[in-house]
């Protein structure tokens, strides 16, 4: 209790540190934003959901969490803009994205729905697929890791992409399959974009470029970090039942030594993701000892 306590707290004060970002902002001629009204320790400012297009139809990118102030502030701006939403396109099925399409379906039943793998009345979407309305042009991007359906945007308008939860405004994200998630980060850098990116969550990242290069950095630093304990230890003393493995909290009390003993956890929970990528690779193996799995480098020797 005491760990889940203090990690809510350490999210808590992430969320209090965050810019304002208003209910509605036109970001570009053909761009506005509106938040889901969902802020939370685990939703930053809201879901950031997009409206595109210059004329009366409009595209839509992702439908927030169902909470009632999105629907009324979205019927609002369609209302100023004399607009129409006639395509709605979902990045990923987490349900702070999605919900919100059961009120949209009421204010505008016709409305065509698309989601890679689709599994509520949606049309699919295939990498690569265009989608148009007068002043937008988007081009749907392939990027799973972050969820197995994840699919990004590219503005062709902007040379911009919309980056829904692979890459934030503030911070990092979290994925389901981090091997997965970094071929996704290098196919979103080698558009070469030079404009910038509309994250699911928080404030427009003024280049894309440069973001996910710094994701990328990030994610290769922890990858490093956790190899060197991993090499650190096989030259080590080992414990009394002669191994030379270690646990994944074993490897963040070495790494996280700044972060208090009850956000460890959690990251031990991270440590093991890069370590089931690794062990994919063929760069470490693991073994259970005790009911505990313990992992070393693969060329260990006497493996």
């Amino acid at each position: 209790m005491a760990i889940a306590r203090g990690h809510h707290e350490y999210l808590e004060a992430q969320l209090a540190a965050l810019p304002y970002l208003p209910a509605v902002e036109r970001l570009t001629p053909r761009v506005i934003r509106i938040l889901g009204g969902n802020a939370s320790k685990f939703h930053l400012q809201g879901t950031n959901t997009y409206l595109l297009g210059t004329g009366r139809e409009r595209l839509l990118i992702d439908t927030g969490q169902g909470i009632p102030i999105w629907i009324e502030t979205l019927s609002d701006v369609l209302a100023r803009e004399n607009a129409v939403v006639t395509q709605a396109l979902l990045t990923h099925w987490h349900l702070d994205h999605v919900t919100g399409s059961r009120d949209l379906r009421k204010l505008s039943p016709s409305t065509k729905y698309y989601k890679n793998s689709p599994d509520d009345g949606q049309e699919d979407i295939h990498d690569g697929q265009l989608f148009s309305v007068e002043g937008a042009t988007v081009r749907a991007l392939h990027t799973p890791g972050h969820s197995f359906d994840h699919m990004c945007f590219l503005l062709e308008e902007e040379d911009a992409i919309f980056t829904g939860d692979n890459v934030l405004g503030h911070g990092t994200t979290v994925f389901s399959d981090l091997g997965a998630y970094m071929k996704s980060l290098q196919r979103m850098l080698d558009q070469d974009m030079a404009g910038v990116a509309y994250p699911g969550h928080g404030a427009l990242i003024a280049s894309a470029k440069d973001k996910i290069a710094e994701y990328i950095r990030h994610r290769m630093r922890r990858e490093e970090q956790i190899v060197k304990v991993l090499e650190e230890n096989r030259g080590g003393k080992r414990d009394p039942a002669g191994d030379l493995g270690l646990t994944a909290l074993d490897i963040v009390n070495v790494i996280y030594t700044s972060v208090g003993p009850e956000l460890r956890l959690a990251a031990a929970k991270g440590a093991v993701q890069v370590l089931e990528k690794l062990e994919a690779e063929g760069k470490v193996g693991k073994e259970d000892r005790g009911g505990q799995k313990k992992w070393f480098l693969a060329d260990r020797p006497g493996l």
